[in-house]
């Protein structure tokens, strides 16, 4: 009986926690739900630029146009910065801060690199002549490429902000939850990455 009492003491006495650990599990939960949708127009993009992989209308093909040692390297600034960021959340398991600040600023820097990658290939396709409106193949090109990259964009954001919060507010419950957000946020651009490399990149390549 007085354990029990002891026991309920300490969950009156710490409601605080335990809705912080439950609210914590359900911004986890629904960002699951959100990138489950996120799945489902990545796919229906992926599908499309199957459709109209064929349709040139005349114009280059992605064997002609792809510039694939430079996407490798994208590819790989990419790829490294998802085990960069698994090192800041290890580090916040650690409760290391400093060392957390450290791998984001890392995985930021990654990132920034390859969307420089990508807003290079745009801007060079478009100057030849290749942008959206030259075929089908191009719009769906641009079309796929570009949202993956928009995606990546908003990542940048928000390793920005919380890395502000982290230096105002430190390891906290409301900091861990949106770093683990933003871990599933970013491996998953990576694991959709990779089909847009073997897909549209090699594949087209040949």
């Amino acid at each position: 009986m007085a354990s029990e009492a002891v026991s309920n003491h300490d969950d009156h006495a710490h409601p605080e926690t335990h809705d912080h650990h439950d609210t914590g599990s359900i911004k986890v939960f629904g960002f699951w739900v959100y990138l489950m949708s996120d799945l489902v127009i990545f796919g229906t993009l992926f599908a499309t630029f199957a459709v109209l992989l064929r349709g040139t209308a005349g114009g280059p093909d992605g064997s002609e146009i792809f510039d694939l040692p430079l996407i490798l390297a994208g590819t790989f600034a990419l790829l490294i910065s998802s085990f960069t960021y698994g090192m800041a959340v290890l580090a916040m398991t650690a409760e290391k801060v400093d060392k957390v600040k450290k791998w984001l600023w890392i995985t930021f820097v990654l990132g920034a690199a390859f969307i420089a990658m990508e807003i290079y290939e745009f801007q060079h396709l478009i100057h030849l002549g290749y942008g959206p409106d030259r075929s089908a193949f191009l719009s769906a090109f641009f079309t796929l490429v570009g949202t993956h990259g928009l995606h990546v964009t908003f990542g940048l954001v928000w390793i920005l902000v919380v890395l502000y919060q982290l230096r105002t507010k430190g390891l906290n419950d409301m900091t861990r939850p949106r770093i683990l957000c933003l871990s599933l946020f970013w491996h998953f651009l990576d694991i959709v990455w990779i089909c847009v490399f073997s897909f549209v990149y090699l594949m087209g390549a040949l």
